[in-house]
């Protein structure tokens, strides 16, 4: 079973910024709202608001982390498409919708871990929350029960009057943040979802996500290839045959 992890905050707050620090391979980006990232970068990124392209990405994405940027607007531009629609059926099938998708992500492989970003509500209460498209799909389905882990941006002002952007790893007793436990050492961390990602899969035992570029994997079946070879030649002359995997060994590593 894979990793969903919520981050929720207002926009603005570091949640899209938060990818900066994956590199390309590491991570996969569902744009739901189809707008450019907030930094450059040379990550896989796919723009729609279509379930089952989603469905198709989670599935075949080669990248051991995806991230759904603006998740909320999946159900939000859904409401929208059926606006003109009478009765609450619609509410239900935008709930069952969101459902299926966090149940997808969920049965995926032992070495993934999906975030799904999305903005806040406040309730009537002031409490904090991912935000959805009402109270008619918050009777239906609790988003925040789905998963383990929910982070939530904070940005403070330090020493230098300088804005630090943070997420927040414990509950505040007005919001749904929660980690589990000895997972973050402090309360509040800084707003870098690779560095998240490392740790999870630390706590977790997973596998790290450390991007291979297929090149490399051909290059080290190439060199499996002839190491078995030269098993059944005979050594005609050692010193040469050294010298020759020396310089493939340097030219492999200078490669990768």
């Amino acid at each position: 079973m894979a990793v969903i992890v919520a981050v929720m905050g207002e926009s603005g707050t570091g949640k899209s910024t938060s990818l900066r620090n994956f590199k390309q391979g590491e991570a996969s980006v569902v744009n739901v709202s189809k707008k450019p990232l907030p930094f450059r970068n040379t990550l896989s990124v796919l723009k729609t608001d279509n379930y089952q392209d989603i469905q198709t990405i989670l599935t075949r994405a080669q990248a051991r982390s995806i991230v759904i940027d603006d998740a909320q607007y999946l159900m939000a531009f859904e409401y929208m498409h059926r606006a003109k629609e009478k009765g609450f059926e619609k509410f239900t099938d935008i709930g069952a919708n969101f459902f299926n998708l966090t149940q997808t992500a969920v049965a995926l492989p032992d070495d993934k871990i999906i975030y799904f970003l999305f903005h806040i509500e406040r309730t009537k209460d002031g409490n904090e929350k991912c935000k959805t498209i009402g109270q008619l799909l918050d009777e239906k389905i609790t988003l925040e029960g789905l998963f383990t882990i929910v982070l939530k941006t904070v940005v403070l002002l330090d020493g230098s009057n300088q804005r630090q952007f943070c997420f927040a790893t414990v509950n505040n007793g007005s919001d749904t943040v929660k980690t589990p436990m000895g997972m973050f050492v402090e309360p509040l961390i800084p707003n870098d979802l690779k560095a998240v990602d490392t740790v999870i899969r630390e706590y977790y035992g997973m596998p790290k996500n450390v991007f291979t570029p297929p090149h490399s994997n051909t290059m080290q079946q190439e060199a499996n290839q002839r190491n078995a070879q030269n098993k059944d030649m005979p050594l005609q002359n050692p010193s040469n045959q050294q010298s020759s995997i020396l310089d493939f060994a340097k030219s492999y590593t200078e490669t990768v």
